[in-house]
């Protein structure tokens, strides 16, 4: 009996003006092969958050697989970049 857990990122996806990235984390567990159990966790990123000084800090993807970096680094062009900037500090102004 040999039990076996992996992880699949089954689902990414580029959603919203702001080229947000959400991403589905499988957890899967077999035995012998034959799939027991599948258990999902869902994230987000977006391109950056702002520092004091209101410029915008980029996500770092170094940790993600490189498919999901890939896309986000695809995703993220210097021109969603700025708006994501803009709409954070719109949303800072008006709190």
């Amino acid at each position: 009996m040999a039990l076996t857990e992996s992880i699949e990122y089954d689902k990414i996806e580029v959603c919203g003006i702001y080229k947000a990235v959400q991403v589905r984390k499988a957890s899967v567990i077999k035995k012998d092969g034959t799939e027991l159990t599948r258990s999902y966790m869902r994230y987000v990123l977006n391109a950056g958050t702002l520092d004091a000084s209101d410029n915008l800090v980029d996500t770092d993807v170094s940790g993600e697989p490189a498919e999901v970096s890939s896309i986000c680094t695809a995703a993220w062009t210097t021109d969603i970049k700025a708006a994501w900037k803009a709409k954070l500090i719109a949303d800072k102004s008006s709190e």
